[in-house]
């Protein structure tokens, strides 16, 4: 009897808990959740913005200097009102912001050209900024790359935007893709010599079909892979069968573990299954305990690399915290979810604690998961992708230009810029292209 009341009390919290957190627990999306749960339950009584005393950011006023286009109006000779002469005051400044609607030109080129009689060939005038045989300019190529790829602003409502035939995006995308496949190949390679390395993946459905978006990242560059599969033979792909220098940061998947160099897990997520252990057991005492002792640890981890320490306090105090961490989980427990924690730490030592020998090495995935978060809101609008090669296409370009967004602060400028070059000298190496863009 007593054993049935424990068991209708465990199922009756996992109940309540769905209910008020949703599906999968504390994992589950923000938006997913029926309410929020800091939402309070009556209007704030303070008046809301800036605290007193708080300097502001708010509206700049442009200058000579700083403004692009200068404007001087008159004002009308006579009252509206009254249709007396008005007397001169002076000017009176106002500052306004505008901007043109991205809507193509269509220009026509008159290309010259010569013959070369010791050559017998014909030499003709090539325009600035348009790849060879190319309908759209490097410019437009860009700016529609740019929105759809970096910004997730769908393919037909930048069509709608600019007036163009919805097949002729899609094809010169094809064609852009297919430029840039070299990068790709240049980017793995560059993966794989960097000493701290982050790996991720999502859902993705392609063609209809249930599949994954893997991504693997560091503070420079960023690859992108769409595959049906989950299975290790991706990682694989990108991460190589030789031996790696370096360190990589990633969840507990399993495929993670067959790859052949060091291994860094996330607190992030075992901080979370820590702390759902005392919901799932909150009668427990040794839980309690356990939990209380345990998650601060985990926390000041993650905490510790971004304090404004040197690098001697850092490792001191890494060291204390490793200490600390081994010593709960070493401690006498009885309870099994308690063990199951404990021996991860145990079992798995040389997988928890990269980040108290290299200060570089950061003890959570949250580069990997912020990286991953545009292509989740890319689902959400898209489903996902259509076919075999759009998969392919978003792989390229995301993969290209998230990599020129951690290098440059314009992407589109550097993208225009690569293509560009590209114009110029067409059997250039793109991936030597961008990385001249990169030191530029």
């Amino acid at each position: 009897m007593l054993e049935e009341t424990v068991r209708l009390k465990a199922q009756l919290r996992y109940q309540q808990r769905t209910a008020r957190e949703g599906f999968f627990g504390s994992s589950t999306p923000s938006s997913r959740l029926a309410f929020k749960p800091n939402a309070s339950p009556v209007a704030p009584t303070r008046p809301c913005g800036g605290q007193p005393g708080h300097i502001g950011h708010g509206r700049r006023a442009a200058t000579a200097l700083t403004a692009q286009l200068k404007l001087r109006l008159k004002a009308p000779r006579h009252c509206p009102h009254c249709r007396r002469c008005l007397q001169p005051k002076g000017p009176k400044r106002r500052t306004v912001l505008d901007c043109q609607p991205p809507r193509p030109q269509r220009i026509l080129y008159e290309l010259e050209s010569g013959y070369c009689p010791h050559c017998r060939c014909r030499i003709t005038a090539q325009p600035a900024g348009v790849l060879p045989k190319n309908l759209f300019s490097n410019r437009l190529l860009s700016y529609v790359a740019t929105q759809h790829y970096l910004h997730g602003i769908p393919l037909g409502t930048v069509q709608r935007q600019l007036g163009l035939a919805y097949g002729s995006l899609c094809q010169a995308m094809r064609q852009l893709a297919r430029r840039f496949e070299p990068i790709t190949t240049g980017l793995v390679r560059e993966f794989r010599r960097s000493n701290v390395r982050h790996a991720d993946e999502t859902g993705w459905r392609t063609d209809g079909h249930n599949g994954y978006a893997w991504i693997f990242c560091t503070p420079r560059l960023a690859l992108f892979r769409f595959r049906h599969s989950r299975a290790a033979a991706v990682a694989h792909e990108v991460f190589g069968r030789r031996r790696l220098r370096g360190t990589t940061v990633v969840d507990r998947y399993s495929a993670y573990n067959r790859l052949r160099c060091a291994l860094q897990y996330c607190y992030a997520h075992l901080l979370r299954e820590v702390r759902d252990l005392l919901k799932q057991f909150p009668e427990q005492e040794e839980v309690r305990r356990f939990v209380e002792t345990f998650a601060p640890l985990l926390s000041a981890a993650m905490r510790l690399r971004a304090q404004p320490i040197s690098d001697a306090v850092f490792y001191r105090r890494s060291r204390e915290l490793r200490r600390q961490i081994l010593a709960a989980a070493h401690q006498p427990a009885r309870h099994p979810a308690v063990q199951n924690i404990q021996n991860l730490f145990r079992e798995k030592t040389d997988r928890l604690f990269q980040w108290a020998e290299d200060r570089a090495v950061p003890a959570d995935n949250n580069r990997a998961e912020r990286e991953l978060r545009p292509l989740v809101i890319a689902r959400k609008v898209s489903f996902g992708s259509q076919s075999e090669a759009g998969a392919h296409i978003r792989e390229v370009l995301m993969s290209v230009l998230h990599t020129l967004q951690k290098r440059t602060p314009d992407a589109q400028a550097a993208l225009e810029k690569l293509l560009d070059e590209l114009a110029e000298n067409p059997d250039a190496d793109p991936y030597k292209l961008l990385a001249a863009v990169d030191s530029s």
